[in-house]
């Protein structure tokens, strides 16, 4: 993989002797407050942590992302900490944000609108002080209206110290070394290369538990979005995380080996 919009899309965790994994948050800031301090206690240097998506919808949205902001100060701030320790991937949830924002240029606004309002994005417009039904009355006015509604989104994305550069940074895919670890959010089409994934890591249909080889060469993928909410599943190739956190079920974060065994597992 090379170019700078592979680099962008992809984050190495270089030198990494441990990872913490964790699952989507779905705006479960206190969950992950208490997830953060247990991790915190147990953190050593050579330690990375990856958090895999979906942090947005159904719950504190603005509270979640300080959350992660908060924690991401408090990993660098040790004697050895460096930015490159956190990494975050970008879920369904963030994927469905950037196409909210987008709106304007959709084909058909208002059935996009419906579509993202039934799968939960609705808690993350009124973080950002905004309502759904001043977005539907906009795309019923047409472009010019909605772009007045996802402009004013952004300026309270920038409003929000840290928020707008956080969601920049959020990558599709992270993975240790060759033949090491690949986190991803959902999926991945193991027909196609790692680098040609497009958005297979969001709304794959494939089940990674179902891996029946390594994919593209690594020890096992591990994702943080199980739509069946089974908690921590593994297989030879794979590791599921999702306890249905923000649905009724805990966050949970894990630690890994850089073969891919599971080392500690945090509920909160």
């Amino acid at each position: 993989m090379r170019g700078a919009s592979t680099r962008r899309k992809f984050a190495r965790l270089h030198g990494a002797r441990r990872v913490w994994a964790i699952s989507a948050v779905h705006g479960e800031a206190r969950r992950l407050a208490r997830l953060h301090d247990a991790i915190g206690e147990q953190f050593h240097d050579g330690d990375r942590i990856v958090y895999l998506g979906n942090y947005l919808g159904y719950g504190d949205v603005g509270a979640t992302i300080d959350e992660l902001l908060d924690f991401r100060c408090r990993v660098m701030a040790r004697q050895r900490g460096f930015a490159c320790d956190l990494t975050f991937l970008r879920g369904a949830q963030e994927e469905m944000w950037q196409k909210l924002l987008q709106l304007q240029f959709a084909p058909n606004p208002g059935e996009l609108l419906q579509w993202l309002a039934s799968n939960g994005v609705e808690a993350t417009v009124s973080a950002y002080g905004a309502e759904m039904r001043h977005g539907f009355a906009a795309t019923r006015d047409g472009p010019r209206t909605i772009t007045r509604w996802t402009s004013a989104l952004r300026s309270a994305i920038n409003a929000r110290p840290g928020h707008a550069v956080w969601f920049s940074a959020l990558r599709h895919a992270a993975f240790t070394k060759e033949e090491g670890l690949l986190f991803v959010h959902a999926a991945v089409d193991p027909s196609r290369p790692l680098a040609a994934q497009a958005d297979a890591f969001w709304w794959g249909s494939r089940d990674i538990l179902e891996l029946t080889r390594p994919f593209e060469g690594f020890r096992r993928v591990v994702r943080g979005y199980d739509r069946l909410q089974r908690g921590v599943v593994e297989s030879n190739y794979a590791v599921s995380l999702d306890g249905g956190a923000g649905r009724g079920g805990p966050l949970i974060g894990v630690c890994l080996d850089d073969y891919g065994r599971i080392l500690h597992i945090f509920e909160a």
